[in-house]
């Protein structure tokens, strides 16, 4: 009988402890994804401060052609996770905004938002996510680094260890050539994907 009622009373206890759990994360999910989107929206904006409004795009069927074309050019390891276009007052289309994964941190994946105009033109990059080690890969998170990729336009950019002279050069950060490969490959999926919206399959 003790034990019937042991029985009993951990599984009433399991049962309220797990609706309590299933009610705790109902109420925590909603402002967790408003959280999310309210520091997407902050980065988009960073990206494209011209830009007045941001649409989502939906990329349907065409995600998988995307992923596709990414992977032909050599951006396997790289996901564009959103895009969405940037439009000015007059709801007129000036350019894009992508969030960005790249898996090839040297502390895992880095998320970052980015934003091209019309033209090709980067408008910039705000880092979303990164675990990359103090000091050293953390640094591609510095206006230094990222404004290296800023207002340029360029087909594909490429680091160097020896000073950038060219415009799609980009200097290394010291001591952390993986983050610095995984951050230049990403902002190249982002054009890569800039240049598939605009045409199609490249």
């Amino acid at each position: 009988m003790s034990i019937l009622k042991d029985t009993i009373s951990i599984t009433a206890i399991t049962l309220v402890a797990g609706l309590a759990l299933g009610v705790v994360q109902d109420i925590t999910a909603d402002p967790i994804a408003q959280q999310k989107l309210k520091a997407k929206q902050e980065a988009y904006k960073a990206v494209f401060p011209e830009a007045e409004s941001f649409g989502e795009v939906v990329l349907g069927d065409t995600a998988e052609e995307l992923a596709g074309v990414l992977s032909e050019n050599g951006y396997g390891a790289q996901n564009i996770d959103e895009v969405m276009t940037a439009m000015d007052a007059s709801e007129n289309e000036i350019g894009y905004a992508f969030t960005v994964t790249t898996s090839e941190g040297y502390g895992g994946d880095i998320q970052f938002a980015m934003g091209v105009r019309a033209d090709g033109t980067l408008n910039g990059i705000s880092i979303l996510s990164i675990g990359e080690t103090a000091g050293l890969g953390m640094k591609a998170d510095t206006d230094a680094f990222k404004d290296q990729f800023k207002d340029k336009n360029v087909e594909k950019f490429k680091y160097t260890k020896n000073g950038a002279s060219s415009e799609e050069e980009i200097d290394a950060l010291s001591g952390a050539t993986i983050t610095t490969n995984a951050m230049t490959n990403g902002v190249n999926a982002g054009l890569c994907a800039f240049q598939y919206m605009e045409g199609g399959a490249q």
